[in-house]
């Protein structure tokens, strides 16, 4: 199915549910191929109005699966797993959800087509509830402390009365996601749908021959001699990398990694992942696209003032996107290590990747990941699980850690004392040039605005939160100033 097709049906569905026809708007959803993570949302929603917990808790794994980084998928799973009355499953997915949510207050969807701000207050909130649940009080007491410190409306005060009523180790009420409230496609795209006339009925606007009723564009004009010179190639052509390949089909990214173009675009190909996935620059932008919605150009003369053979426009549905290779970062070659090494995947505030040899010890292991944070090794704590409860250290066998490993790979948790101590200490960054967001992840603000910065996406772009709204914007516009400058 076409991204076009997509679209449509995505609108047709959302206005479905605008009408409240909610069995026509999830009939139209579920006839969509290959959903992304916003629409599989949407159906996990419906189900949840309809009372299909099963159903609602296999669209939210889906839409989790697309995009690990959703937090108010974990948050809806969470609240299904709770009225299914899986307690602790329903815990880890509330603490998930504030995970997600890196020390911010507040998520306003409203950017990427949502229009609901998920608190974090809330979140600990039910974090609470499915601890009581579970006889849990202390924690539930813990959790409801902590929320007030995320607290930011005094509507919210339905945090106080929660922690009054586990002081007398009562049940208080859960704190719900409207279900009828749906992710809608991008409106550009969708105003995008309809055909228009830009071209209208032709005219004659000048003519050597009286009366003429030719009705071309301005015949029998006379040759002029010395006509206007060609257009200056562009400079940007002089210095581009990579092999140049014309996209056949429209491809719109999922995550801050990958890159959206549309049929026509020239792209150049840096650097081909095994897992059929494209390193590509385009517009001086550089992202991954699926190499099956690519195809070589024939010719292309950076030094002319042509480019030749580009390569024909496909008008079938595009190929199915290839599985993501994970654990390495964006632009990597994502080959297999060698036979006697192993590839670690570091999660912290930001994923990266050390090569180590199989079987390495813990000081050959954590030194390098020490000079990958540019940290002192006893600063860095790692871990085998997301909870940190299974530490790696000096006195662990390397033998069971190794073990784990998969294909040469395998992930580890780091954490590092900064890190927790309270809070991490937040970073600034001033924008030095305005930047107008071109996708709906980006991060659009003014020159001169004062951005948080969130976390590295890789070496060309950032995630940061300006303005209430939070996105993934250039490296190259901002730049760090003092914590006490704010």
């Amino acid at each position: 199915m076409s991204f076009v097709d997509t679209l449509r049906q995505w609108d047709e569905a959302v206005t479905c549910a605008d009408r409240q026809d909610w069995p026509e708007a999830l009939s139209i959803f579920l006839s969509i191929q290959q959903p992304n993570s916003k629409i599989c949302f949407d159906i996990g929603c419906l189900h949840l109005l309809n009372q299909d917990l099963d159903a609602a808790e296999k669209a939210f794994d889906c839409s989790i699966r697309k995009d690990e980084h959703l937090a108010v998928a974990f948050f809806q799973r969470g609240i299904t797993f709770y009225k299914q009355k899986r307690y602790e499953e329903s815990s880890a997915d509330f603490q998930r959800a504030f995970k997600a949510l890196r020390n911010n207050q507040v998520i306003d969807y409203k950017a990427l087509g949502l229009r609901y701000i998920l608190y974090a207050c809330e979140v600990l909130h039910n974090v609470a509830l499915a601890e009581a649940q579970l006889g849990n009080w202390e924690n539930a007491q813990k959790n409801l402390a902590k929320a007030l410190d995320y607290k930011t409306e005094a509507k919210l005060s339905v945090i106080d009365k929660a922690l009054q009523a586990t002081l007398k180790q009562k049940l208080f009420r859960l704190v719900e996601f409207p279900s009828k409230t749906l992710f809608k496609p991008n409106k550009h795209y969708v105003a995008e749908l309809e055909k228009k006339d830009y071209l209208g009925k032709a005219k004659v606007v000048a003519s050597v021959v009286p009366q003429d009723e030719f009705s071309g564009f301005a015949p029998l004009q006379p040759q002029v001699e010395d006509g206007p010179a060609a257009p200056k190639e562009p400079e940007v052509l002089r210095a581009l990398e990579g092999e140049a390949h014309t996209v056949l089909f429209e491809f719109v990214p999922e995550t801050s990694d990958e890159l959206a173009v549309v049929p026509g675009n020239i792209v150049f190909v840096l650097q081909k992942g095994a897992d059929n996935w494209a390193y590509v620059v385009f517009n001086e932008r550089k992202g991954l696209v699926p190499y099956n919605y690519l195809e070589p150009t024939l010719d292309i003369s950076l030094g002319s003032k042509k480019i030749k053979g580009v390569a024909r426009l496909h008008s079938r549905d595009p190929p199915r996107i290839p599985e993501r290779i994970q654990g390495l970062s964006p632009g990597s070659t994502q080959q297999q290590p060698e036979d006697n090494s192993c590839f670690v995947k570091i999660r912290f505030t930001f994923n990266f990747a050390v090569l180590v040899p199989s079987g390495s010890s813990y000081m050959v292991l954590i030194e390098k990941i020490s000079k990958k944070l540019n940290l002192n090794s006893t600063a860095i704590t790692l871990s085998s699980d997301s909870r940190g409860k299974n530490l790696i250290d000096n006195n662990t066998k390397m033998e069971d850690v190794w073990s784990r490993a998969q294909g040469g790979r395998i992930t580890l948790w780091c954490t590092t004392k900064e890190q927790s101590d309270g809070k991490p200490q937040e970073v600034y960054l001033v924008a030095l040039h305005s930047y107008e967001s071109s996708n709906p992840e980006d991060l659009s603000f003014q020159e001169g605005d004062k951005i948080k910065l969130l976390s590295k996406v890789n070496q060309d772009w950032l995630e940061g939160q300006c303005n209430g709204n939070t996105g993934i914007f250039p490296a190259s516009f901002a730049e760090e100033v003092p914590v006490d400058g704010q």
